[in-house]
């Protein structure tokens, strides 16, 4: 039987994802009540920005002219054969780090920075690991479906022109930022599953990212 990992953070009322915007307010629309004798039902209600918890960004987030959420073409984000990149505690991650191209080519390319280890502390937005403007366009070359980190950003917050985000996303490459538990993924053959509700009209939102790995004997 495959094994499934859970890469998604879990969403829980107030939590902060992004320095600057608030946490998600999970809650009840309609207590539970029995409708008919031992029957009974609950109506939870909630609000987020979009960038909350585990999440991907679609080409909208950056060029209004893209795709949104709803339009993201699926097969980027359903059963994508997947690579795991090692560059934990590296703070630019250039394309040395990346590797051989063909490796990545047409794949789901999970960059392991190990910072999702500070998860739910100031310190993890604070900034941290992210990849260079150099990296961003070796990905774009590598053909790679997705790009997903396990940090706060793909770039560099002190940068304000976001070079990764407007490279990969100019090139309809999907972004998944906020991952966690890659340490517990192989550097490659499993596959990867990022899917959000497909609204219409929104850049980013929150998704369930899970990696399949096959059985082991």
């Amino acid at each position: 039987m495959n094994r499934i990992v859970d890469l998604s953070h879990r969403i829980e009322h107030g939590m902060i994802t992004y320095p600057g915007l608030p946490g998600p307010v999970v809650g009840t629309h309609r207590e539970r009540m029995e409708s008919a004798p031992g029957v009974s039902f609950h109506i939870g209600r909630m609000e987020l920005v979009a960038n909350t918890g585990t999440y991907v960004d679609a080409p909208f987030h950056f060029h209004a002219d893209r795709a949104d959420i709803a339009a993201l073409p699926l097969e980027r984000l359903v059963d994508v054969p997947a690579v795991r990149v090692d560059a934990y505690d590296v703070p630019a991650i250039g394309p040395e780090v990346l590797g051989d191209p063909e490796r990545l080519w047409g794949k789901a390319v999970l960059v392991h920075t190990g910072w999702s280890r500070h998860w739910g502390t100031e310190r993890y937005g604070s900034g941290g690991p992210h990849l260079t403007a150099a990296a961003a366009r070796f990905l774009v070359d590598a053909n790679v479906a997705v790009l997903g980190v396990d940090a706060l950003n793909v770039d560099d917050i002190a940068d304000p022109t976001r070079p990764v985000h407007n490279t990969l996303l100019g090139n309809d490459i999907p972004i998944v930022e906020h991952l966690t538990n890659l340490a517990a993924l192989p550097d490659d053959g499993f596959r990867l599953t990022a899917l959000p509700a497909p609204v219409h009209g929104m850049g980013s939102f929150p998704i369930r990212a899970v990696a399949v790995l096959p059985a082991t004997s």
